[in-house]
């Protein structure tokens, strides 16, 4: 199999993905938070699949020693490196994770159950304990499972999987709709059109790329690792348009559009 092989099969989901009805009603700031309180949590379990491949791909532990393939190392820490530590529209240092959490409070979402998760997971409880602690959305809960239970299989032609075809090969695409099809004046929320706009650019013109070659690096000629990537790949976005589904049916239940 082949990468061009590989994104033909996805194609289907991709287009599925890319014209959710969820980015039309995107209508006005409660629209926005709704969305928001519920993507906050890909934002954050990105940070463990990226971290997940930095465990395997570069030399995290001490002593040091040289790393199989220095070019895949070197594009996992430059993404580390922006997702971590990348620098917001103010100039400053600080992870997306933050830029996103910011952008919650600037068009006041709820940030209290995102923050209570990540301070139970500072207190030492597992991600499980933790999960079970906060008010998730099921198909939100769903979503952060699967990409932990990628995670714990320690292969990491799987995690790259999630990661590229569930994350950086889509984003572009995915948050220009948002941008594109949201009739909310983008003004309003500055923050996230910039966290956005930024994802668009680094995963697009950088991110996207390479990590394809990482994909053809790590399963080289072995048929089971492509197939098995195909099907990490399918779950990861049919997960993703399961996370879609959950956010567009709250933004449009009656108890939303009442309140």
């Amino acid at each position: 199999m082949t990468i061009t092989t590989l994104e033909d099969k996805l194609k289907p989901l991709r287009h599925q993905l890319n014209t959710h009805k969820l980015y039309s009603v995107l209508n006005n700031l409660k629209d926005v938070s709704v969305f928001m309180e519920q993507h906050v949590y890909a934002v954050w379990d990105f940070m463990s699949l990226l971290k997940a491949l930095q465990n395997q791909l570069t030399t995290t532990t001490l002593p040091w020693v040289p790393v199989a393939n220095p070019a895949t190392a070197r594009f996992i820490n430059e993404i580390v490196l922006g997702e971590e530590s990348d620098i917001n529209e103010l100039g400053v240092a600080q992870s997306h994770f933050e830029m996103y959490l910011e952008a919650m409070d600037q068009i006041d979402a709820d940030t209290n159950q995102i923050q209570l998760l990540v301070s139970n997971l500072q207190n030492g409880l597992s991600v499980t304990e933790a999960l079970t602690k906060v008010k998730l959305n099921t198909e939100t809960l769903k979503f952060v499972e699967f990409t932990f239970k990628v995670i714990d299989t320690k292969e990491a032609h799987k995690i790259a999987a999630a990661f590229t075809f569930g994350r950086e090969d889509v984003i572009p695409d995915m948050f220009f709709q948002i941008i594109n099809q949201s009739k909310t004046n983008s003004n309003s929320f500055s923050k996230l059109t910039y966290y956005l706009k930024r994802h668009i650019e680094l995963d697009g013109d950088e991110h996207g790329p390479l990590s394809l070659k990482m994909i053809e690096e790590l399963c080289g000629q072995d048929t089971t690792k492509w197939n098995d990537v195909l099907d990490v790949s399918k779950l990861a976005l049919q997960h993703r348009i399961t996370l879609w589904d959950g956010i567009y049916n709250l933004i449009t239940s009656p108890t939303l559009e009442e309140a």
